[in-house]
């Protein structure tokens, strides 16, 4: 398995998060707030709304989101 993030984009994000329990809360521009409320904690995170997330931007998404590469490549 690959060590390295999917290239995405940031509408497709939105969706993979909705389907791993996420909702929108806001949009403001071109940013959408997102989260995720569970017994073992809140989650929540900012995707901005591009054609191609940087790395370092995804990687930070999933850590805030607690979902590993493996899981987002699954929800994709």
């Amino acid at each position: 398995m690959s060590r390295h993030l999917p290239a995405v984009s940031g509408p497709k994000l939105v969706r993979a998060l909705e389907r791993a329990g996420f909702v929108v809360l806001r949009q403001r521009g071109s940013h959408v707030a997102m989260e995720k409320r569970t017994r073992e904690g809140n989650w929540r995170t900012v995707v901005p709304l591009h054609r191609e997330l940087r790395p370092g931007t995804l990687g930070d998404i999933l850590k805030q989101s607690a979902l590993s590469k493996e899981d987002l490549r699954e929800l994709l």
